[in-house]
């Protein structure tokens, strides 16, 4: 098992889901996505719903990077 640090800097992610966004975006993995509610998109941002076609949120503008 191969383990990372990750040193808290003042410049640091202020909470642990921020962490691991950095965490995984350094290594490489898309952290920016859809979320998924049954049949149908969910934007990370706002919690718009969406049919599985859209490309960005009609609520907040949000879309994925």
């Amino acid at each position: 098992m191969l383990w990372y640090t990750i040193a808290r800097m003042a410049s640091a992610p202020s909470n642990d889901d921020e962490m691991l966004d950095e965490f995984l975006t350094q290594r490489g993995h898309d952290v920016e996505s859809w979320d998924r509610s049954y049949n149908k998109k969910q934007c990370p941002d706002c919690g718009g719903l969406h049919e599985s076609g859209a490309t960005e949120c009609s609520v907040c503008g949000w879309s994925p990077v």
